[in-house]
């Protein structure tokens, strides 16, 4: 890692207009560090950490994209996965280097992460304000798009890995509200200082020494912090109180630490900071109360630098590590404070820490120690401190320094977002994948009581009891030939008068029709019963059935009116088929004409299974339909007819089960399921955030 004083004097030379090969001396024309202007006009934008005018914004990343474990210059990454080497602070008067070789006495001087993706060098590359803005309004409106595909959906069921699918879908849509969606719109705002430690680390101590005043709670009794103290500049004050920096908290004017509890964040303005550097006390990340972890994890996400404290006694705790593994993975620039040094022993305990921040893919970090000492009235000896007071101060007075700080960590987020996001989308394909299962579990049990329908609407097993009893009725009494007229040479009006069909036709109608409204019904309801069982039996139903969804399982009350209207409708269209597709035999034609209403009702009886095996019919007359039929149509007209009958059939009691199936991905719905659109749209956000950038 390289400091910042360093990094500008490596980008100058890059450019081309860094110190002079022979004199060792630097330009004298202009000090971007006053001017804010770019030390090279014509730097690339990557180049050039060091334009002040325009909020951090990662707009070049995806011409250097960090890489795990690679250069800070390359990447814009606030931490890598592999350790860098401690370098020595740079030789300059810079204020960040002046303060990092304050440090050497206890602790390695180990630099701040220095990276191109903040506003320093997204406001460099081309000088046009205007087209500064619209990349920045490019990339609010991709970040924007991508928070609101996460607000979206809920990880509903509980399967493998949800607890932390969870936890990272919150870390995320956080993260984006707290720290980048404020951090790339509101130019000029402070460095934000998050300090996070264990309980008794000593946090609130330290931003108390830091101020020069008793502004956070410190005590015996743990934990101390019970809601998160910033402290700014007075003239910064009414931004974090009124700004858009965690919207999800409240806010007090300060000072009141021990009164506040709670999500409340207190807002304290002090002279004794800089304008450009803010602190916040966060709370303990290992305290008993649940919410302070919660509170804690979320300041360190919104943190520009997120300063860990812990001590000489717990310095091996996993949950340090933990919290140093999670900001690391969230982009985070890290500092490091070991307190609570004790004498003697101490260069050996700061060398294994030294060691475990290097296993942990930390070793970047800066960090400082602090003896053990007195303490009085809740503040350390000033001697204590005064590493890290020239530290912070350095770095948030030169406004370039600070760029960079700035600009690596947003850089490294919007960076982690490439893979966090994808995760994501990955942890909410296997609720889609098991919302698939359950709607599979639908359409397989629809589809079964679909094809049972239609073998029970051939195989004869409907015309029984009333239906048969009409049937017989209607063939044996002479109206079945009563139906077919003797053509006669001449026609008389009373050839032409319209006929009112005899009553045993529309017997034998409403019985064919009562007769099918029950098979479906009684299909349907055995089809919704057979879907909540099968429910039942999935790891993911039963939390479906819990809700709404558990009273699904009989047939909807509207579908006796809906299947009442198919099948009339059905009656219908078979009648329209003998008028309009039943040619009779030119043989036949000269001798008879016949009723399409008694006929229709005879191709029905046939495509409903008169006369197979298991349908006894007495008087020996069980093939009457299929010689009648074939006699007037012929077999190939018959054939065709009776296929379009049929399918018309299958069509309308289909749509009938797709529409109660309907009901069954409404309850997943409500459930709140994401569909398989989901992943899709998480994975576009993504792109189009990369594209934006």
């Amino acid at each position: 890692m390289t400091p910042p004083a360093e990094q500008r004097a490596v980008h100058d030379e890059e450019a081309g207009t860094g110190p002079d090969e022979t004199t060792g001396e630097g330009p004298t024309d202009t000090n971007p560090a006053e001017t804010g202007a770019p030390r090279s006009g014509g730097a690339p934008a990557e180049r050039d950490p060091k334009t002040t005018e325009t909020p951090p914004t990662p707009e070049d990343a995806p011409s250097t994209p960090a890489t795990p474990g690679g250069p800070a210059a390359s990447g814009g990454s606030a931490t890598s996965d592999g350790p860098s080497a401690p370098r020595a602070p740079a030789a300059s008067g810079d204020s960040a280097a002046s303060g990092g070789s304050a440090a050497s006495g206890e602790a390695a001087a180990w630099s701040l992460p220095a990276g191109t993706g903040g506003s320093g060098s997204g406001g460099g590359a081309s000088g046009a304000d205007g087209r500064v803005t619209v990349r920045h309004a490019e990339l609010t409106r991709a970040l924007t798009g991508l928070r609101d595909q996460i607000d979206a959906f809920q990880f509903v069921l509980d399967v493998p890995g949800v607890a932390e699918a969870r936890e990272t879908r919150l870390e995320i849509r956080n993260q984006l509200d707290d720290y980048v969606l404020p951090r790339i719109q509101a130019a000029g705002t402070p460095l934000l200082v998050v300090l996070g430690g264990s309980t008794g680390a000593g946090k609130s101590t330290l931003v108390n020494t830091l101020v020069g005043a008793r502004v956070s709670a410190t005590g015996v009794l743990r934990p101390t912090t019970s809601s998160p103290i910033l402290v700014c500049h007075p003239d910064h004050a009414e931004w974090f109180l009124s700004g858009p920096m965690l919207p999800g908290m409240g806010r007090v004017r300060g000072p009141a630490p021990d009164a506040i509890a709670g999500d409340q964040l207190v807002i304290i303005g002090s002279e004794a900071l800089p304008p450009g550097l803010a602190l916040l006390d966060s709370p303990d990340f290992d305290s008993v109360f649940e919410d302070h972890y919660e509170f804690a994890t979320k300041l360190m996400a919104a943190a520009d630098l997120w300063l860990c404290v812990t001590t000489a006694a717990r310095y091996a705790d996993a949950q340090v590590w933990q919290m140093l593994q999670r900001a690391k993975d969230n982009g985070a620039s890290i500092g490091v404070v070991l307190s609570r040094v004790p004498q003697g022993a101490g260069s050996e305990v700061v060398e294994h820490f030294g060691e475990m921040l290097a296993e942990n893919g930390v070793g970047d970090a800066r960090r400082f120690t602090v003896p053990e000492t007195r303490i009085e009235d809740s503040r350390l000896p000033e001697e204590a401190v005064e590493d890290i007071r020239s530290w912070l101060v350095g770095v948030a007075e030169d406004s370039g320094d600070r760029e960079v700080v700035v600009g690596d960590t947003l850089a490294a987020v919007l960076d982690s977002f490439r893979t966090r996001v994808p995760e994501l989308a990955k942890q909410v394909e296997v609720q889609v994948e098991q919302r698939g299962e359950l709607a599979q579990r639908v359409e397989s049990s629809y589809s079964t009581a679909l094809a049972e329908l239609d073998e029970a609407t051939r195989n004869g097993s409907l015309l029984r009891g009333e239906v048969l009893a009409r049937w017989q009725d209607f063939a044996g009494t002479g109206d079945l030939l009563r139906a077919l007229h003797v053509q006669r040479a001449r026609r008389g009006r009373a050839a032409n008068r319209r006929r009112r069909s005899p009553a045993r036709v529309r017997a034998l109608k409403a019985a064919l029709r009562s007769g099918l409204e029950s098979l479906i019904m009684a299909s349907a309801e055995h089809a919704a019963e057979q879907v909540i069982a099968r429910w039942r039996e999935h790891p993911a139903g039963g939390q479906v059935l819990s809700g709404p969804a558990a009273a699904l399982g009989h047939a909807s009350p509207e579908l006796s009116r809906r299947v009442t209207r198919a099948v009339s409708a059905w009656q219908d269209h078979v009648q329209e088929l003998i008028r309009t597709e039943g040619v009779t035999k030119r043989s036949v034609a000269k001798l008879v004409s016949f009723d399409t209403e008694a006929v229709s009702l005879v191709l029905t009886v046939g495509l409903l299974g008169y006369g197979t095996s298991d349908v006894n019919v007495e008087s020996g007359n069980s093939a009457v339909p299929q010689r009648l039929l074939k006699a007037l149509f012929g077999a190939e007209s018959l054939r065709g007819m009776g296929a379009k009958a049929r399918a018309d059939l299958r069509s309308r009691i289909g749509m009938l089960f797709d529409e109660e199936a309907i009901r069954f991905g409404q309850a997943l719905d409500a459930a709140g399921i994401p569909d398989e659109t989901v992943p899709v749209q998480l994975y576009q956000a993504t792109y189009n955030l990369e594209v934006a950038r």
